[in-house]
């Protein structure tokens, strides 16, 4: 008799903080672990609600579900009893359930346990990528693993056919048509610059509306009902749902739905601009190959300010002079409230920069394919590690 090894197990815990950012993360992550590398996966999260914007299968009203071959459980403060598996990610610096911490120590082999961290180009985070870090009392060994833009960190998330799939999409009228048609939308208009806009709360945007009605490019805007809404009602000058449109002069502006991850995807392929927010987004945009505009995740102590600068020098170090001080120049004033009158100024800046961060935008993406992703990346330490 043939005895076949049960395939290893990971756990993967999401607590939910920026609402889509960390569990968008945590979902493609689960669904590579099993997809390219036939792991079994649990998916442990605390919002599901949230969970479900981006992924309509979810059902938030079960305490177990499978989506995707993915095993996904809710996380609250009564934490059941179960085996850990081989393998434990914690991401974002979550923190574990005592009681599963303590589980984890009473296995005969502990998991490889793994603190995900967020992504940051700062130099320093290469020196602390892999180390561990030993529980203070207990047999069990933490290990830092950053998402990283270099050989010597962790690389990003990207799933293996990624690429063909975007060459693919654009390149099918049949496919974009599906597209626009599951929105309930036409294209825009020959000429017009298609911009997507996903962002936090932002002072910057009121004027930034303002110059794009006033422009003399007609600019069609697609954004989902999210924490922008207010500044857009407040353009409109009156209330707004999903499904509407606005149209002011040179721009049009459409409230769409709030897409799946897929979706997701082709918009950001389809736009000649994409306004990214917190992480996930920020990712895809990177992968889409596109010009994009980052509204990084404000923290109290101003530390983001640091993280947008070190990738803004890493990204930005091979654009010619002008479209890195365009770049440079939109993104400081779209990510501080005190510079929001400098919008206008700087998105002129930007427009004219336009052709050549296209360009550059589709020179960083094949950059970033010379590296591991970051799911194979971790799953070879991981490995390692047993």
């Amino acid at each position: 008799m043939r005895f076949v090894d049960k395939p290893l197990l990971w756990d993967v815990f999401c607590q939910v903080v920026d609402n889509f950012g960390d569990i968008g993360v945590c979902w493609r992550l689960a669904r590579q672990l099993v997809v390219e590398h036939g792991f079994q996966t649990r998916l442990w999260v605390s919002d599901l609600e949230a969970f479900r914007r981006i992924e309509s299968d979810v059902d938030s009203r079960l305490d177990v579900q499978s989506i995707a071959g993915v095993e996904i459980h809710r996380w609250d403060d009564d934490f059941p009893t179960v085996v850990p598996g081989n393998f434990v990610v914690e991401a974002f610096a979550c923190y574990l359930p005592e009681v599963f911490i303590e589980a984890m120590a009473r296995q005969p082999k502990p998991p490889v346990w793994i603190n995900l961290d967020y992504l940051s180009a700062e130099d320093w985070v290469t020196g602390y990528h892999t180390l561990p870090s030993p529980h203070p009392k207990l047999p069990l060994t933490k290990y830092f693993f950053f998402p990283g833009f270099t050989a010597e960190t962790g690389g990003l998330l990207r799933e293996r056919e990624l690429a063909p799939e975007r060459q693919a999409f654009l390149a099918s009228q049949e496919q974009q048509g599906a597209f626009w048609q599951m929105l309930h939308q036409t294209p825009p208009a020959p000429g017009a610059l298609l911009v997507s806009l996903f962002a936090y709360e932002n002072p910057g945007l009121p004027p930034l509306l303002k110059i794009w009605a006033t422009g003399e490019k007609p600019i069609c805007c697609l954004t989902p009902v999210t924490r922008t809404l207010p500044a857009i009602e407040g353009f409109a000058g009156r209330s707004l749902s999903e499904g509407e449109a606005v149209r002011s002069e040179n721009l049009e502006i459409r409230l769409i739905p709030f897409l799946s991850q897929p979706g997701y995807d082709h918009l950001l392929w389809l736009c000649d601009l994409n306004f990214v927010r917190g992480e996930d987004s920020f990712i895809r945009a990177q992968w889409a190959a596109k010009p994009f505009i980052w509204h990084i995740y404000p923290q109290e102590d101003e530390a983001h300010r640091t993280k947008l600068a070190a990738f803004l020098k890493h990204y930005a170090d091979e654009l010619p002079s002008t479209a890195r001080q365009a770049l440079n120049t939109f993104h400081g004033a779209w990510n501080d409230p005190a510079r929001a009158g400098e919008i206008a100024a700087s998105w002129a800046m930007l427009r004219d920069a336009l052709p050549k961060l296209r360009e550059h935008a589709g020179r960083w993406e094949k950059k970033l394919l010379k590296q591991h992703d970051l799911c194979s990346s971790l799953v070879h330490f991981c490995k390692s590690k047993l």
